[in-house]
């Protein structure tokens, strides 16, 4: 069952506040508050508590490794995977807790894993009796804390589907295991194969897990594979609504900046204002669409210049004012980058 690599979205992605849960807990548990935490992110004061509904993928990220640094908890990844629920993966934990198998189980993980989080993807492929399972950050950057925080959240959580202790995998990892931060390199390592049951191979081009291919046929004991297909329409039902408002808030913006253009008014804080968004939020859900503001408003441009070059009374001074631009030269270069002409050629 092979599965390509998925690309990655534009940044500036969501993770449900359910997915917060385990960073706030492991945290807690070092003496250190949401509160705390709020201010060394530079998060606005309430921002995690109480638990938000989602909140910025980009924002999630720093936590992590501000929480590291605030408890001086150099495996704070680890503990943080270590307190994954069912309730932490969303509706999807559900749907996992129906599946038949685990193979089933990973197919529904790189379908629905989106609905809790926009860190990055996974794939599988098998060759050779072995399945390979992938994880493709969204973040390679902020490597450690993040991949450790995802490997031990599916070893714990396969442990508690599984009702049993899992043989553990070969887990290849593409930070470098904290050495440098680290002057007790074996403690380091126990801690490693403490919660994920093996030591890891470092500094590896990718994260995968490989274990035996049979064990994508072992059976999820206690599954309710009944309730399988009602979560998996539900399931659906959110990726279509999420898909539908990233949709939406790009034509929103489109008619906007079209309303706005002759006037000059097309920055970003007036479109956010007249859309009664903040600009943050504004750049947040184009971010989840996909997009940004400034891609939104080459195309939005690119696609009115287009028409009224096919009206032969407006001159390209007109058009040019009517896109909003202070200079015919101007528009003239941006349409040679969209168009690959100038628009009096095009024009014909």
């Amino acid at each position: 069952m092979p599965s390509p690599p998925p690309d990655a979205p534009a940044r500036g992605g969501r993770v449900a506040g359910s997915y917060l849960q385990p960073l706030l807990e492991a945290a807690a548990a070092r003496g250190v508050t949401a509160a705390d935490l709020e201010r060394a992110a530079a998060l606005a004061a309430g921002a995690l508590s109480p638990l938000p509904d989602t909140l910025p993928a980009d924002d999630y990220v720093r936590l992590l490794d501000v929480g590291a640094a605030l408890t001086g908890d150099a495996h704070f990844g680890l503990h943080v995977g270590e307190r994954v629920k069912l309730g932490t993966y969303s509706v999807y934990g559900l749907i996992l807790l129906s599946c038949r198998d685990f193979g089933q189980a990973l197919e529904q993980t790189m379908r629905y894993e989106q609905l809790a989080h926009d860190l990055g993807r996974s794939s599988l492929r098998v060759a050779d009796g072995v399945a390979h399972y992938s994880w493709h950050s969204h973040y390679p950057a902020a490597r450690r804390h993040l991949a450790d925080s995802v490997f031990a959240g599916i070893r714990v959580f396969g442990n508690w589907l599984a009702g049993a202790v899992l043989p553990p995998a070969r887990l290849a990892l593409t930070h470098d295991g904290g050495a440098a931060d680290q002057a007790d390199h074996q403690a380091a390592h126990m801690e490693y194969e403490r919660v994920l049951g093996a030591l890891p191979r470092f500094d590896a081009p990718a994260n995968v897990a490989s274990f035996d291919a049979r064990m994508l046929a072992w059976p999820v004991p206690n599954a309710d594979v009944g309730l399988y297909p009602v979560l998996r329409q539900h399931a659906e039902q959110l990726l279509k609504t999420r898909t539908r408002a990233d949709a939406d808030i790009a034509q929103q913006v489109r008619a906007a900046i079209a309303r706005n253009l002759a006037q000059g008014q097309v920055r970003l804080a007036a479109i956010a204002e007249e859309l009664h968004l903040s600009p943050r939020t504004l750049q947040r859900k184009l971010s989840d669409a996909g997009a940004t503001f400034q891609q939104v408003l080459d195309q939005t441009r690119f696609a009115l210049a287009q028409d009224y070059l096919r009206q032969g009374e407006l001159s390209l001074v007109d058009i040019a004012f009517l896109l909003g631009y202070q200079e015919q030269s101007a528009f003239n270069h941006a349409f040679r980058m969209w168009a690959g002409v100038n628009p009096g050629a095009y024009r014909g």
